[in-house]
């Protein structure tokens, strides 16, 4: 590979990609942080209201639920300044982290979408429906342990955390603007070594063998036609997009019916978001929450993300039969 060719990969697959993650991360943080110096948490907090409170869950979490609809990344980032700063307890952390399911999921709704319709046409509208079932089931558990883990919030806490009058504009501003030199430091720190790390581990193929590994050794669903394995196997090896086109082209031909490509669809995204879950996830999360506790995070949403696929699969599987 000559030197050009070696920046342009660099470039490209490493310095761009982590620079618009850094922007990213940045921009949530700051609108993360005004909103608090703004003491608008308890408004935003108004919209999962009736959840949160069956659920014992803080108005921070109502905040991050409410946030979660247009950046993810600013929903995480004020959850982990609501734990730093002892406002919520890692209990209640891992629980709003999980309660945000719902938004997270409508937040990548339409790609999902105009990626779906078009490959499988009427069989996207099932499958997008079971996820999005999945997902709201997802959501309305959390409210439910919490109840039982939590405990109840006061009237005085459950309306918001902050304390005081409304801040100006300029004011909260300089806030937001000093909290965000000091967080952003951080964030880098841990952020930029482990997505150098993660982009070399792919660059050593260390992913890909994972994931050919996974779609190689699936002896339990032997079950399963030929035509749906090979939909599983480029879900898993390659990408879901890979799985779609496959999938798309058996339902054409009439080498499957719908009910058949959605179980499949269903099965490989149990499949293959665990690795790519790791590999896309951790860098940023790491970024915001302390990296074991981005770990743990990670692997309680995977968990619960995997039942909840597998519940809604199961039940469309006895439904189709």
């Amino acid at each position: 590979m000559t030197l050009q060719a070696t920046i342009d990969l660099l470039w490209h697959q490493l310095g761009w990609p982590l620079l618009r993650l850094l922007l990213f991360i940045s921009i949530g943080l700051l609108v993360a942080n005004f909103i608090e110096a703004l003491n608008w948490t308890r408004k935003m907090a108004l919209v999962a209201r009736p959840l949160t409170r069956f659920g014992h869950l803080s108005a921070t979490a109502g905040a991050a639920f409410s946030m979660a609809f247009f950046s993810g990344v600013s929903a995480n980032t004020m959850l982990a300044e609501a734990y730093e700063q002892e406002k919520i307890g890692k209990r209640e952390l891992i629980l709003a982290n999980l309660f945000n399911s719902l938004p997270t999921y409508f937040l990548h709704l339409p790609t999902t979408f105009f990626i779906t319709a078009p490959l499988i046409r009427g069989a996207a509208f099932i499958y997008i429906g079971l996820t999005l079932g999945a997902a709201v089931v997802r959501t309305l558990t959390i409210s439910l342990l919490g109840r039982f883990l939590l405990p109840e919030q006061e009237p005085a806490a459950r309306s918001g955390p902050e304390e005081g009058q409304e801040q100006t504009l300029s004011s909260a501003w300089q806030r937001t603007l000093v909290r965000f030199r000091k967080r952003i430091r951080k964030i880098v720190r841990y952020t930029v070594p482990i997505y150098i790390l993660f982009f070399l581990l792919a660059q050593a193929g260390l992913f890909a063998r994972l994931e050919t590994f996974m779609a190689a050794h699936l002896p339990f669903l032997a079950w399963l036609s030929p035509q749906a394995i090979s939909i599983i196997t480029l879900q898993v090896a390659a990408e879901f997009t890979a799985g779609l086109a496959a999938a798309g082209a058996l339902l054409q031909d009439g080498s499957m019916e719908a009910s058949q490509v959605v179980l499949t669809l269903l099965i490989g995204n149990v499949l293959s978001s665990p690795v790519r879950a790791i590999r896309h996830q951790f860098p940023y999360y790491a970024g915001i929450f302390r990296p074991r506790l981005a770990v743990q995070l990670i692997a309680a949403s995977q968990s619960f993300r995997t039942l909840s696929i597998a519940l809604v699969a199961f039940l469309y599987y006895l439904g189709a039969r």
